[in-house]
């Protein structure tokens, strides 16, 4: 295993990892015993300590487990970044059930697909989304949706004024509670009873985490409580060594239903006892409000986030010194971006990789020592990366020979759920095939160049073109269709949709998104649409992406 950083790390970062035997509960369980007043949470205001979080999570633990949820049960949770999301999450875990962290944005058609595969049988959400869960209740066997108001943990003034806004905005969606449904604040309330103690080891399967993998459809990685806690450590020991417990105040802005913020942020901070600001809608003034009122030591973001801090108005003006450390991850960090922020605030950023299948970090530019701009970094700490063939995966290449990037470490998945043939093709003796088409040069850092599929990565959430072109198959008007992303300095890459409309229609770019908008997440639908008269296409006939990818390039004056 190439280990460059132990160059310049010393004795700070051990040569070998040891992973603790700790299971998620475990994370919680231990903060509130050591740092039972240390703040948990703070959300619009409102602060929760470890104590009060640990109590919450037990309340609903054993109201979950009165409903009937047992270990190997597998729980949706639809939250954005707010106590509840946590307080679910724990008491999922907690009683050995598997976490489902579902985008709250998915349309029927998606929670359809996930629910329905990962076999789900309970949901915690928010009531606004009842509408969609009760749709998609209809075509799946769910015992239990648990509701939750996005008020219930503000503070008073908040939590009186938030109903009227929502009707305002006409967001307020009335619920009938019954057998079924469930109101979350009403569970915790009227629970008296201790959770009952299940046996839950590391090698229990913790999470099912939604991805693209590397090809096809969704599938769920298959993540256990070790996956999660090697990570944590890695994370600990690798980029966050000397910070101690209890001392740390992070911001929360990546969602806690992606791998990046479930693990690398939401449990990542239940390990330090970290204080964690919640944010809610990651809106640009929301975030620097956050970051004058509560003065976080540390935050992980994507490059549109560090884009739109460059350019707010103030900048200049915020006070940053109580950061120590900033990360970067879910899309490559432009150069400009990078050496703009740590100009302005002498905070340097840790650009890392991951992936959902590795639990988030498998590579990282080191926080000390020697950073190469444009590399994804060194393997982190415990983790083995490889350069293979990708004609004969098991020749391995040399120095600065190019080939498909292979990891292998205590944080990578067992495999998809349900999708054995998907698991056997991208992973081979604990070696993950990560799709990516990539290079190390003679000081053992990694470079991505290419991507092997036609991943995607759109506001830092991966996209996989088949899935959005299925959609537009779907319109009447539409006789060929093909996605691919395209350079953005916002987004990272634009969704850019190429049609070909059947002989004697007419439509317009506006149709087509409107169409999309109803089937797909945000996220996911175009930000453009091109017409075109044919498509180009192998000998075979398939459409060649990569020709329309070279062709746009071209007309943007890029290679």
């Amino acid at each position: 295993m190439s280990r460059p950083w132990l160059n310049f790390y010393d004795d700070e970062v051990p040569d070998e990892l040891v992973i603790p035997p700790l299971t998620l509960p475990d994370l919680l369980r231990n903060a509130a015993k050591d740092h039972p007043k240390q703040t948990a949470t703070i959300f619009m205001g409102a602060r929760m300590n470890y104590r009060q979080l640990q109590r919450e999570v037990d309340k609903l633990a054993a109201s979950l487990h009165e409903l009937g949820v047992r270990k190997g049960d597998r729980v949706a949770i639809m939250l954005p970044n707010c106590p509840q999301t946590i307080i679910a999450y724990y008491a999922t875990v907690s009683l050995g059930a598997v976490a489902v962290m579902t985008n709250p944005l998915y349309v029927e058609r998606e929670l359809e697909f996930q629910w329905g595969n990962a076999g789900v049988e309970t949901v915690i959400s928010l009531n606004m989304f009842w509408p969609r869960i009760e749709a998609v209740r209809q075509k799946l066997p769910l015992k239990h949706v648990i509701l939750s108001a996005v008020q219930d943990y503000m503070p008073g003034l908040k939590r009186w004024l938030t109903p009227f806004e929502l009707r305002r905005q006409g967001k307020w969606v009335k619920v009938e509670y019954n057998d079924i449904v469930c109101s979350f604040k009403t569970l915790i309330k009227r629970q008296r009873n201790r959770p009952p103690e299940v046996d839950i080891f590391p090698n229990d399967l913790a999470c099912l985490q939604y991805t693209g993998g590397t090809t096809g459809l969704p599938k769920g990685a298959i993540l256990t409580h070790r996956n999660l806690i090697a990570s944590l450590v890695q994370i600990r020991r690798f980029l966050l060594f000397g910070h101690q417990e209890g001392e740390d105040i992070a911001l929360a802005i990546i969602p806690f239903f992606h791998v990046y913020g479930m693990n690398g942020m939401m449990n990542l901070g239940t390990y330090l006892a970290a204080t964690l600001v919640l944010i809610l809608q990651p809106e640009i003034k929301t975030i620097v409000e956050a970051i004058v009122a509560e003065r976080p030591t540390f935050f992980v973001g994507v490059p549109a986030l560090f884009v739109a801090l460059n350019n707010y108005k103030t900048f200049d003006r915020i006070d940053l010194t109580s950061i120590k450390a900033m990360f970067s991850g879910a899309a490559p960090l432009p150069v400009e971006v990078m050496e703009t922020f740590e100009s302005r605030t002498g905070v340097r950023i840790a650009e890392a990789y991951g992936m959902t299948e590795a639990s988030s970090v498998t590579h990282v530019n080191p926080l000390k020592g020697r950073r190469k701009v444009g590399s994804i970094g060194v393997p982190i700490i415990g983790t083995d990366a490889k350069i293979v063939d990708v004609k004969n995966p098991t020749r391995e290449l040399g120095v600065g020979e190019t080939g498909e990037l292979l990891v292998k470490g205590p944080q990578v998945t067992q495999g998809y759920w349900q999708a054995a043939e998907e698991t056997a093709s991208a992973l081979h003796d604990g070696w993950l095939h990560t799709g990516d088409i990539a290079y190390m040069d003679e000081d053992g850092y990694f470079y991505i160049v290419d991507r092997k599929k036609d991943l995607i990565l759109s506001a830092g959430y991966n996209v996989y073109p088949r899935e959005v072109e299925e959609v537009l198959y779907q319109h009447p008007k539409v006789l060929e269709a093909a996605v691919i992303g395209l350079p953005d300095d916002v987004r990272g890459e634009k969704i850019t949709a190429y049609l070909v409309l059947k002989p004697g229609e007419t439509a317009t770019a506006a149709e087509i998104r409107a169409f999309c908008r109803e089937r797909l997440a945000p996220y996911k639908q175009p930000r453009s649409v091109v017409f075109r008269n044919e498509l180009p296409k192998a000998l075979a006939g398939k459409v060649l992406r990569r020709k329309l990818r070279e062709e746009a390039l071209a007309e943007m004056g890029q290679k």
